[in-house]
């Protein structure tokens, strides 16, 4: 459930977006992933992750132009902007090798299990994944904005194959590394 969580601040973002428009949208991206910092900064056994720090800064950043500086961005231009950002900060934690799902994955997992490779490799592989599903959409999201001729279907349904996909792989994934390992 945690990881899920951690991405209601797109999923309100994309849904404020589509009825009321972008800079609302993304003001109340920003206002969930504040939430998700107070939250987890002021409840005991908790600190905040990376990924809510990230997104926080992302959609602060992104509202705060977006009112103070009145662009003229498409709705798929904004998108595009709040994918490649969260791409950024998924592949910025593998860069530093802290994959984004490790705090995730200790909240379901033996604590015996952190500190093993096979920990952080299955955790970099999710991670991938999840890189792999933000680039597509950022791809699509580009194909969109300059491809006229790319059916706008064709996009939508990359960019949800693209979260499904990696949706399914997470769930799929590490029951798959605990059969291999028992094998």
């Amino acid at each position: 459930m945690g990881i899920r969580l951690a991405f209601a601040p797109f999923i309100a973002f994309a849904v404020v977006d589509r009825i009321v428009g972008p800079t609302e949208g993304l003001i109340a991206g920003a206002l969930i992933a504040a939430a998700f910092v107070v939250r987890d900064a002021v409840t005991p056994a908790r600190s905040p992750k990376v990924l809510e720090i990230g997104t926080a800064l992302l959609f602060c950043a992104l509202a705060l132009y977006a009112v103070l500086g009145s662009p003229a961005w498409s709705v798929v231009g904004v998108r595009l902007r709040v994918d490649a950002g969260l791409l950024v900060i998924v592949l910025a934690t593998m860069a530093l090798g802290r994959p984004f799902t490790v705090p995730y994955a200790r909240e379901q997992v033996d604590p015996a299990f952190h500190h093993t490779p096979e920990f952080l490799r299955t955790n970099t592989i999710i991670t991938g994944a999840w890189a792999l599903a933000f680039a597509v959409m950022v791809a699509a999201e580009l194909a969109l904005l300059y491809l006229p001729q790319v059916p706008h279907r064709v996009g939508v349904l990359a960019i949800v194959l693209a979260l499904v996909g990696a949706v399914k792989f997470s769930g799929w994934y590490p029951g798959h590394v605990r059969r291999k390992a028992g094998a």
